[in-house]
């Protein structure tokens, strides 16, 4: 994730598991605990010049944007939201525990302003030189090591390949079954169980980090893969902006737990070992998208 004055931020050591009597002893913390307790400087505010607002009839969905992963794409996706591609588009598919898309039924030359139209690079993965890694020592189905880069999900194979995972909220490229048919003129989000067979088979642009009600809620679409089969069934798109074109009174300022902090390293920790009292079997283990990314107001 990009924000204000800070680049390059996740230069994390390995997330060792804590020693098993040690956790045993420690206080439990809840997540809350934990995050109330998190000095100022484990916070940053989110970039404007890479946090997009969409606005939908009930509110504002937030998303943050990444070019760690596919930079060509959240280019495209920045260009696209200068020109006001979005504005007047709509919801288009919503399918039960899977993803919620969102684009034009049609467009026009005019559309995409200065984006491309056809973006020849397909961005499933790229190199990990000189992108920082915050690994999890937990093991993962889909990759030899997950973890975090600069905010977001992660994760890496032994050809030195990095990639974002299909997570909750994360925001990928839409196409069809050509692999340079998405220009990030359609884009989705994942609202159910991750669905990480789509991994390094879709360009990834970026994650929600509020509004995701309003997009979890929406009815589901009755037509294949979730699409809805009346126009008047989808949700319209008031618009779409870069944070930084808003003027400053009508933004809603927030700030991300530095995932290079002691507070995250908590908060993996707590997650890995579950001890409050409900739990009668803490796991000792934790999947990359199991793994909170705590947004909250600016302080």
């Amino acid at each position: 994730m990009r924000f204000s004055g800070l680049l390059g931020l996740l230069a994390l050591a390995a997330c060792a598991s804590a020693a098993p009597d040690a956790t045993s002893q420690a206080p439990v913390r809840s997540l809350g605990d934990i995050l109330d307790q998190s000095p100022a400087s484990d916070w940053v505010p989110l970039d404007p010049e890479w946090t997009m607002y969409m606005e939908v009839p009930r509110g504002r969905v937030i998303i943050a944007l990444s070019p760690d992963f596919s930079p060509e794409h959240t280019e495209n996706v920045r260009a696209l939201a200068r020109a006001h591609y979005w504005d007047g588009a709509a919801i288009l598919r919503v399918q039960d525990n899977y993803v919620v898309q969102w684009g034009r039924a049609e467009e026009s030359p005019a559309d995409f302003g200065a984006a491309q139209r056809e973006i020849a690079a397909h961005e499933y993965y790229r190199s990990a030189s000189g992108l920082p890694f915050t690994r999890l020592q937990d093991p993962d189905s889909y990759a030899p090591q997950n973890g975090f880069t600069n905010g977001f999900w992660a994760a890496r194979n032994g050809r030195g390949e990095t990639w974002m995972p299909h997570c909750y909220g994360a925001i990928g490229v839409g196409r069809e079954n050509p692999p340079n048919t998405g220009n990030s003129s359609e884009l989705y989000t994942v609202i159910g169980q991750a669905p990480r067979h789509l991994d390094r088979n879709l360009a990834m642009v970026g994650r929600i980090v509020q509004g995701m009600e309003l997009l979890t809620s929406l009815p589901r679409g009755t037509g294949p893969l979730g699409f809805y089969e009346n126009p008047e069934q989808r949700t319209a798109i008031r618009s779409v902006r870069l944070a930084s074109e808003v003027p400053a009174g009508e933004r809603t300022n927030l700030e991300a737990l530095r995932t290079d902090s002691q507070t995250f390293r908590d908060v993996i920790e707590s997650r890995r070992h579950r001890r409050e009292e409900f739990f009668a079997e803490p796991t000792g283990r934790i999947n990359v998208c199991n793994v909170p990314l705590p947004v909250r107001a600016a302080r």
